[in-house]
């Protein structure tokens, strides 16, 4: 409407006349509307809707209550007593337009109980499309409170991963696809399931007197051992401890000596102690 007509300050019209376009038509006739005059001929049609939803412009949860006819709101006021089962689903399509607020520790749930699966083991799905599909089921008993994107983006995914994996199956998860591994030396070093293959990182020195490959899973799957110098750098990646001792560890315990003399690199590995610690100074 031409903002100088008679009626682009009326609050209610009825438009007669528009110039056809779909999207933003110009109204070129058009009649006042007194709300009085509505409720008159509309009173059945006039009724009370609560609704909380997710609002992609104030990324939060709303909550009104409307009194409408139609899609025209004549009354808009806050839901206050709102139930949680609403805002919670009103939250969970926060989370959908968002997505999944993943933390280091939930990818790592995550990863595990893919390998577990894939070696066999009947756990549910963790895979993204199935959680994103199934999301009603496994998260949204957990989003209780979460109102804001900031809720969101803090939401803590490990508790709904367990929950859906189940308490059974989770303490099964932990002996047969551990979070860590502990070495011969007795550090916990954390296992990396997102790699191509299970992976920890540890120095050599760690895993001397190991005469048997360290694996995972039901079906024995071995870790990939990416073996460092004592300056924290890859010398050599194996999934055959044994084998290395036996054959590349030579080479690699040549090198090593005239590098890092203070550290112990014994010509027979398998048979010496596992250490952190480095030769004492004379």
């Amino acid at each position: 409407m031409e903002p100088g007509d008679a009626l682009a300050g009326q609050r209610l019209i009825v438009a007669t006349d528009l110039d056809g376009d779909a999207r933003e038509a110009r109204i070129r006739m058009a009649l006042p509307l007194t709300e009085a005059e509505l409720r008159g001929l509309f009173a059945d049609r006039i009724g009370w809707v609560d609704m909380a939803e997710w609002s992609r412009r104030a990324r939060r949860v709303v909550a009104r209550r409307q009194e409408r006819f139609g899609a025209l709101v004549l009354d808009d006021r806050v839901w206050r007593d709102a139930p949680p089962d609403a805002l919670a689903r009103a939250a969970l399509d926060g989370v959908r337009d968002l997505g999944l607020p993943w933390s280091e520790a939930a990818r790592r749930l995550q990863a595990r109980a893919l390998l577990w699966r894939a070696e066999g083991a009947d756990v549910p799905d963790l895979s993204e499309d199935a959680l994103e599909t199934e999301a009603e089921d496994w998260l949204l008993p957990f989003l209780a409170g979460v109102r804001t994107a900031d809720d969101i983006r803090k939401l803590d995914l490990v508790p709904a991963l367990e929950a859906r994996i189940g308490h059974d199956r989770l303490r099964r998860l932990d002996a047969e696809m551990p979070p860590a591994f502990t070495s011969p030396a007795g550090r916990r070093l954390p296992i990396d399931y997102g790699a191509e293959a299970p992976e920890i990182a540890a120095r050599v020195q760690e895993f001397f007197g190991t005469t048997e490959h360290p694996c995972v899973g039901p079906r024995r799957l071995p870790l990939r051992l990416v073996l460092l110098s004592p300056a924290g750098r890859p010398v050599q990646v194996t999934t055959d401890l044994p084998g290395f001792w036996a054959g590349s560890y030579a080479d690699v315990a040549r090198d090593m000596r005239a590098r890092y003399p203070r550290h112990p690199w014994p010509d027979d590995p398998g048979r010496a102690d596992p250490t952190l610690r480095a030769k004492r100074r004379r």
